[in-house]
């Protein structure tokens, strides 16, 4: 029985991610990595640094520089994002409301630190949804995704077995960390579809976040479970 649900935020909760692989271009190209292209950065949708750095030497060489990228990244990330309101998935807030009247559990599981999730979630009008205790990032951990230590601790937070919970995920490293912690796996695609390795490793895919609510047999609104 499914008692709780875990939410990936980037790609999942908010529209995010289209801005992320962006900046991962453009600060590699400016770092003067110009075969850097979007595939590459898909590649690092979620991906913690200690396993993202190693991965792109391995394609582009010992003298690709990483950290170099990544702190750009960043700074291209705010420039882009300064301004504008970060938006919210359709049907986000619509979901949550009903899983909360329903009386499901939920928290994130999110690659992004505490303040910027937080920030990102008050922008998109989500975060009366979610409190310090199951907004579950990925810097509080000896490992990020794809490791399973995320969607584990999150579990804890729930006090709930991961069998009993299911994740939503939109990339591959995110998919593979829910998965290697023994929960259930919906992907909602965002940028990429599953390719059949990926698919191998999900209890389901839906196409929008609003057809959660039809696969947990409730409705939009409606009286607790």
């Amino acid at each position: 029985m499914i008692k709780a649900i875990i939410f990936d935020m980037d790609g999942v909760l908010i529209d995010t991610e289209k801005h992320f692989v962006k900046a991962w271009q453009d600060a590699a190209h400016e770092c003067g990595v110009m075969e850097f292209g979007l595939e590459h950065a898909l590649m690092l949708r979620s991906m913690a640094a200690e396993f993202a750095e190693p991965a792109m030497k391995e394609i582009f060489g010992i003298d690709f520089p990483y950290k170099e990228i990544r702190t750009r990244r960043k700074e291209l990330m705010e420039q882009r994002l300064k301004g504008r309101n970060i938006e919210a998935k359709p049907e986000a807030e619509e979901v949550l409301r009903a899983l909360q009247i329903h009386g499901y559990r939920f928290a994130i599981a999110t690659a992004s630190d505490f303040v910027r999730a937080v920030r990102y979630l008050t922008q998109a009008g989500l975060i009366e949804y979610f409190d310090r205790k199951n907004i579950i990032c990925a810097t509080e951990l000896e490992h990020g995704k794809p490791y399973p230590d995320i969607y584990l601790y999150a579990c804890e937070k729930l006090g709930e077995k991961p069998e009993d919970c299911v994740a939503i995920e939109d990339s591959p490293n995110g998919i593979m960390s829910a998965y290697r912690a023994g929960t259930n796996v919906i992907m909602v695609p965002d940028l990429t579809q599953p390719d059949e390795e990926l698919s191998k490793m999900l209890t389901g895919k839906i196409g929008s976040l609003g057809e959660l609510l039809s696969y947990l047999n409730i409705e939009e609104q409606g009286e607790k479970r």
